[in-house]
């Protein structure tokens, strides 16, 4: 070595790494053309580790604190000294520091659907997303296993290889549980803790550990759901019948604030009541089975006794459809006698 390229080295004193932002998972030390100092300081911050590289080995491993690099806080020194000099030289290594904080708000997905057997509904697609976090535990293995020799590495590096995980350990555990898609939708905090159990040993095979894991949103695609759609409506026809008398039940006391508004609305109110027992019979017929179900053209036992909608607007028929409507106990008697007087006061003036 000439005596030029001797005094342009660069002797380092001070090692440390001041995080200039976020997403930032290893960082080397830049070394070219500089040797660290004999009892050199090492400064390592909370939420840090640093790594001491040796020939390409990893020599020593530190935790947050200060140090001063000496053959006592640092053994691998001893191997590296001059054994020719009177004096403790400079030695030429690397240092690479790790971020131990945690890493929030790093989102997975399913690009694809996952294919999973159900038991509701056969052989479904599911797609899922949501969010988790994690830590660096072990720079020794993340060095090994993960950023190498790279000057730096980042969270951006490592979300493809973990998402992949991610979506690869959620479908084998989800496809060997048996839990139907419906049951998985309404249970989806239970659901994350069962993903999370078993992505435990994945992520610390990289020397990374899994802090949190949520499930957002579970959906099916979208021609099933409308399959599950109308399986819906169809749970709740059996209750239009019921729908349809408290829409009429609620009709009437407004119609009573008007004068002959109650007698006016009897051909209509009838035409409803009937209509909605002509929907609730072609319901059941389509539910229950065909053996069961009642004569297309037969009235139900308990309908009173409508006259059609279409009898005239005449006083008889009027007072015909109050009569019915109070025989059906849709209109109480009192309704009827103020209806029934406002019909006689009309024909008698």
């Amino acid at each position: 070595m000439s005596l030029f390229s001797f005094i342009s080295k660069q002797f380092i004193d001070i090692l440390e790494w001041q995080e200039e932002g976020d997403g930032v998972l290893a960082w080397r030390y830049p070394m070219q053309d500089n040797e660290i100092q004999y009892g050199a300081s090492l400064t390592v911050r909370e939420s840090q580790m640093a790594v001491f590289i040796n020939e390409g080995k990893i020599a020593d491993v530190f935790g947050p604190g200060m140090y001063k690099l000496t053959t006592q806080t640092l053994p691998v020194l001893t191997y590296l000294q001059h054994w020719d000099k009177l004096f403790e030289s400079p030695f030429k290594s690397d240092l690479v520091f790790f971020s131990t904080r945690l890493q929030l708000g790093r989102k997975w997905g399913t690009p694809q659907p996952v294919t999973l057997r159900d038991k509701d509904f056969g052989m479904v697609r599911l797609r899922a997303f949501g969010i988790y976090s994690y830590r660096i535990t072990d720079p020794k293995l993340f060095y090994g296993e993960v950023s190498g020799t790279r000057d730096s590495y980042t969270v951006d590096d490592l979300e493809q290889q973990l998402r992949n995980q991610v979506v690869a350990t959620m479908a084998s555990t989800l496809g060997g549980s048996a839990v139907p898609f419906l049951d998985m939708a309404a249970n989806q905090g239970l659901m994350a803790d069962t993903i999370k159990t078993a992505l435990l040993p994945v992520f610390a095979r990289y020397g990374v550990a899994l802090d949190s894991f949520a499930v957002e949103n579970i959906s099916l695609p979208e021609e099933l759901q409308k399959a599950i759609d109308k399986r819906i409506a169809m749970g709740m026809a059996g209750d239009l019948g019921q729908y349809t008398r408290y829409q009429a039940a609620e009709a009437i006391p407004l119609a009573a604030q008007n004068e002959g508004g109650l007698a006016g609305i009897g051909a209509g109110l009838a035409a409803g009541v009937g209509v909605g027992q002509i929907m609730t019979q072609a319901m059941q017929q389509t539910l229950q089975p065909a053996a069961a179900a009642p004569a297309a053209d037969a009235p139900a036992a308990d309908a009173p006794a409508v006259p059609p909608a279409d009898a005239g607007d005449s006083p008889q028929a009027k007072l015909a459809q109050l009569k019915a409507l109070l025989d059906g106990g849709l209109i109480t008697q009192t309704d009827y006698d103020t209806a029934k007087a406002d019909v006689l006061k009309k024909l008698v003036g």
